[in-house]
């Protein structure tokens, strides 16, 4: 046999699943895990005001 043949296998070569099709899976699994339902716009913003409010006071009370 020269480098040039082909080299055949002896096991089955069993087919890797595809990025794709492993992306689509994680993204079945984020949405399982954190719910569908959606949260009203109040809860959101409120939430974005406490990050700036904690970021602000810890920036402020950092020294320089």
């Amino acid at each position: 046999m020269t480098s040039a043949q082909p080299v055949v296998a002896t096991i089955p070569l069993v087919r890797e699943p595809r990025a794709s099709v492993l992306a689509a899976f994680q993204l079945v699994e984020d949405a399982r895990y954190l719910g569908t339902e959606r949260r009203p716009r109040h809860v959101r913003t409120r939430r974005i005001a406490e990050r700036t409010i904690v970021s602000r006071r810890l920036a402020r009370d950092l020294p320089v």
